[in-house]
């Protein structure tokens, strides 16, 4: 079987694509990102219902979200009990953890710290890594994802595909970016200052920006499970 250089090229787009958590302070073109966002609308979704909506922020907008967050989220490490007032819509975790998840999970909490040079125990050094979260890792583009509380998990599903696009999209365009389900926690913060309507749902947010080359956690590398360990041919 031989394969052609449109076929090298998505592959190296989609094996190159990683979770980017140090950005450059060089801004992105609105119409960079129009572009990325229509060609990623092609993503599939159940019956064309094309569920997804998608707020992008940046400049002062972008920094009131962080400023409100982040100080919600100080608040909390100083009153944990806090955290009873932001509590996320749906579950993106389980509630128990079993092998070989919770191991995965760990494995690449523990290799990030790493290259922070973040030692088990130092909470305050914890503490900070998890606000960059809430500054988009100093992307200059923040996106909001949000779904019509009407629909069903599906929707969830087709917006995924609709993100993996914009991901893609991005890195081919020189871009990176990173899904983040932390903003989750603050929907009720974030959804009165986008000016989402009540039936709005976030579902997750993104930063997208020119990665840092330089920063020394953009060297992480998660492993992927080889496919005889999770795939299943059948032929009878």
């Amino acid at each position: 079987m031989t394969t052609s250089s449109s076929t090298h090229a998505i592959d190296q787009v989609i094996q190159s694509r990683h979770s980017v958590r140090a950005f450059l302070d060089q801004p992105v073109h609105v119409n960079m990102i129009k572009e990325i966002l229509a060609v990623a609308a092609r993503a599939p979704s159940g019956t064309n219902t094309q569920p997804w909506k998608v707020y992008v922020v940046t400049e002062q907008k972008r920094q009131d979200i962080v400023q409100q967050v982040c100080d919600a989220q100080k608040d909390i490490n100083t009153h944990p009990s806090l955290s009873a007032d932001h509590q996320e819509t749906f579950a993106y975790y389980p509630q128990t953890w079993k092998s070989p998840y919770i191991d995965r999970r760990r494995q690449n909490g523990w290799a990030l710290y790493g290259l922070l040079d973040i030692q088990r125990g130092e909470k305050d050094k914890m503490a900070a890594q998890q606000l960059r979260n809430f500054k988009f890792f100093d992307a200059p583009v923040g996106l909001f994802f949000t779904v019509d509380q009407s629909m069903g998990v599906g929707a969830k599903m087709d917006i995924a595909m609709f993100m993996q696009n914009i991901m893609l999209a991005a890195k081919a365009r020189g871009l990176d970016t990173c899904p983040q389900a932390a903003w989750n926690h603050f929907h009720s913060i974030i959804l009165p200052l986008l000016g989402a309507d009540e039936d709005e749902e976030l579902v997750c947010g993104m930063a997208l920006g020119y990665a840092d080359p330089k920063a020394q956690v953009n060297q992480l590398e998660t492993p992927r499970e080889a496919v005889e360990d999770f795939a299943h041919f059948l032929a009878k």
